[in-house]
């Protein structure tokens, strides 16, 4: 079975990560290269391996986490949709069975919350990563702050940020540290509501409670 160490061993993952981290870098979007993928892939996996699924949906998780930005390589735009394609030609390539490689497509092309929802356990999984991934370390723009439009000043307050998967209490926990001289907490649900409501249904496919806890205090 591919493993996602193979995966970024691959030149051509390499290549479409460098891309589409200078073309988001070019309109001012946050990081969504090699840190951003590395932690998804990681987390995706992990919260799989402790609600008990198998060692190869956990691997594939990984694998889905890994590569689900490289449609940023082609446009930001319905990148979930291009990079899932992207990702199935890969696979495919470099000899992983449809089944598989199919499995890892889906999760790609739902992970974005404007057309996305989760329809597998994999799918689940990669939608809790990446959402719970908002960090001041994403922003490119860090000469001025006054100058941040509301996506980088949300992700420039947020000091530290983990999602917390509990199998006895049945619970999947996003845990932020917010700055709120930087950024009121109000402006964080505004631009990640909808985030935040795919979080809670992908939850649910997990059979989990989905808890957002801001600066200590449980809010959803």
């Amino acid at each position: 079975m591919i493993k996602v160490q193979d995966i970024k061993k691959n030149e051509e993952v390499k290549n479409f990560m460098r891309v589409a981290e200078m073309q988001l870098s070019v309109i001012g979007y946050t990081e969504h290269s090699f840190r951003h993928v590395g932690l998804v892939s990681k987390t995706a996996g992990s919260i799989l391996e402790s609600l008990g699924y198998s060692e190869r949906e956990i691997e594939l998780a990984r694998i889905a986490g890994y590569l689900h930005d490289i449609g940023n390589s082609v446009n930001r735009t319905d990148h979930a949709h291009t990079g899932a394609i992207l990702a199935y030609d890969l696979l495919l390539r470099m000899g992983m069975n449809i089944t598989d490689a199919s499995e890892v497509m889906l999760a790609i092309g739902q992970h974005d919350e404007k057309t996305g929802m989760a329809v597998s356990a994999i799918t689940a999984a990669v939608i809790l990563a990446d959402k719970s991934d908002v960090h001041r370390s994403r922003v490119h723009n860090k000469k001025e702050i006054s100058s941040f439009e509301i996506h980088d000043r949300v992700n420039y307050a947020v000091e530290s940020s983990k999602i917390l998967v509990d199998s006895e209490k049945k619970q999947a926990v996003l845990d932020l540290v917010i700055d709120i001289k930087i950024c009121p907490i109000m402006d964080y649900f505004e631009i990640f509501l909808s985030r935040m409501t795919l979080c809670r249904r992908a939850a649910d496919f997990l059979k989990l409670d989905f808890h957002l806890i801001i600066n200590g205090t449980t809010l959803l």
